[in-house]
C-alpha cells in the first residue's frame, strides 16, 4: 500500500535519480533496522526513517524503494545478523535437543542485550500493523523457524536420537512458544538472569533417546 507520504517522496526521487549516493547504505540500513525493531512497522514513519537514517526521502526511495521494501530488507538483514542464533544452533549442534537448549540460552542473552532494542524484531514488528503483507511476511518467518526445528526433530527420531513416539510438531511448536514468550518478557523488562532458567525448565519436557 503506497501512502501519500510515499507518493510525494517517490515524485521527488524522479528528479534526483542518477545522483551519486552521499551516505553509507549499510549504516543507514542498520539504523532503519533499529527503528523498526524498537517501534514496529506501523509506528515508524518515513519521516522517522529519514531522520534516523540521516538521509532525505528521495535518497531513501532511490536506495531502498518504499517503506515496505525497506522493511523487507531489514528483516532479511536481521535474520542474518541479530536473529541468526537459532539457525546457527541448528546448523552447528549435533542434535535437535542440543540446538534448542543453546537457542533458548542465547535468546535470553540476545533479547536482553542493552546494545539494541529488547526482544525479537520478527516477533514484535507487526504490533498494531495494518499491512496484511507485513503481517504475512513476519508470520511466515516465525512459522519457517518452527518448521525447520520440526524437521530436525523428525530427523533425530529417524536416527534413534529421540523416541519413536516423539510428537515432533508439538515439541517444535512448544519451543517456538517459549522463544516468542521470552521475547515478549524481555520487552516487558525481564533480565537475562530471569530468562535463562526458563531454558532448563523447557528442556525438562524433552524426551531422551
Amino acid at each position: 500500500m503506497v501512502t501519500s507520504e510515499d507518493a510525494k517522496a517517490q515524485a521527488k526521487t524522479a528528479r534526483t535519480r542518477g545522483r551519486p549516493r552521499s551516505f553509507d547504505r549499510a549504516t543507514a540500513l542498520e539504523k532503519a533496522l533499529m527503528a523498526f525493531w524498537e517501534h514496529g512497522y506501523e509506528a515508524t514513519s518515513v519521516s522517522d526513517l529519514t531522520r534516523i537514517m540521516g538521509i532525505g526521502a528521495p535518497s531513501l526511495y532511490a536506495a531502498f524503494g518504499d517503506k515496505r521494501s525497506l522493511f523487507e530488507e531489514v528483516v532479511r538483514v536481521y535474520a542474518d545478523t541479530h536473529g541468526a542464533f537459532g539457525d546457527r544452533a541448528l546448523a552447528e549442534e549435533p542434535t535437535a535437543r542440543a540446538a534448542v537448549e543453546r537457542t533458548l540460552h542465547e535468546a535470553a542473552a540476545e533479547y536482553t542485550d542493552p546494545a539494541h532494542p529488547y526482544g525479537c524484531l520478527v516477533v514484535h514488528a507487526a504490533t498494531n500493523c495494518t499491512s496484511p503483507e507485513v503481517e504475512q511476511l513476519l508470520r511466515e518467518r516465525r512459522n519457517a523457524g518452527i518448521a525447520a526445528l520440526e524437521s530436525r526433530i523428525r530427523a533425530d527420531v529417524a536416527k534413534g536420537r529421540l523416541p519413536a513416539g516423539t510428537d515432533a510438531a508439538t515439541l517444535a511448536r512448544h519451543t517456538g512458544a517459549m522463544i516468542q514468550g521470552m521475547s515478549q518478557q524481555a520487552r516487558d523488562g525481564a533480565s537475562r538472569a530471569e530468562l535463562a532458567p526458563l531454558a532448563e525448565i523447557a528442556m525438562a519436557i524433552w524426551p531422551r533417546g
